[in-house]
């Protein structure tokens, strides 16, 4: 069974349930995944998501990616990529896929210049955040194309317009 867990450390703006939102978000992205089982397994699978400041985000990017800066999301897997397919179960019955760390600032920011609603970008972000968390990435031009389709359909899927249309 998949928990999504979502911490505000700042207030976040807009009147929204950012816990419903994220589970959503969380959801609709794994199940476009080989790992979409997750959601049912026996064993809870829980994803911890944090809704920060950027200055919080710009010292977690410094101390554990050496980039001095704040970004937008972070996301920190808590199982290796090669495990992911033996998750079954655990001892406790609560694995812990990750967490993902959300910049307010950067964005709120962002989302203007997209001139699209803070809560649908955060949405994107926690999308793209959940998929680092199974082990995609976007280092090269083939693996960001093929995540960049996952998340456009994840958000499709949410009522969402695609994040990329402008840039193409």
């Amino acid at each position: 069974m998949l928990s999504v867990e979502t911490y505000e450390a700042q207030p976040w703006p807009d009147a929204l349930d950012w816990e419903a939102r994220a589970a959503e978000a969380a959801a609709a992205a794994l199940a476009l995944t080989p790992f979409a089982r997750l959601a049912d397994a026996a064993p809870l699978v829980e994803i911890a998501i944090r809704l920060t400041s950027d200055d919080e985000v710009h010292d977690l990017n410094r101390d554990f990616r050496g980039k001095d800066r704040p970004t937008n999301v972070l996301s920190f897997p808590q199982v290796q990529p090669d495990l992911l397919e033996s998750l079954s179960n655990s001892d406790d019955g609560e694995i812990l896929l990750g967490d993902i760390v959300l910049a307010r600032e950067t964005c709120a920011r962002e989302a203007e210049e997209k001139r699209v609603s803070l809560a649908d970008h955060a949405t994107h972000l926690i999308v793209h955040g959940t998929l680092h968390l199974v082990g995609y990435d976007h280092m090269d031009d083939a693996s960001a194309a093929a995540m960049e389709a996952l998340e456009v359909k994840a958000l499709a899927s949410l009522g969402i317009a695609n994040p990329y249309a402008d840039e193409d």
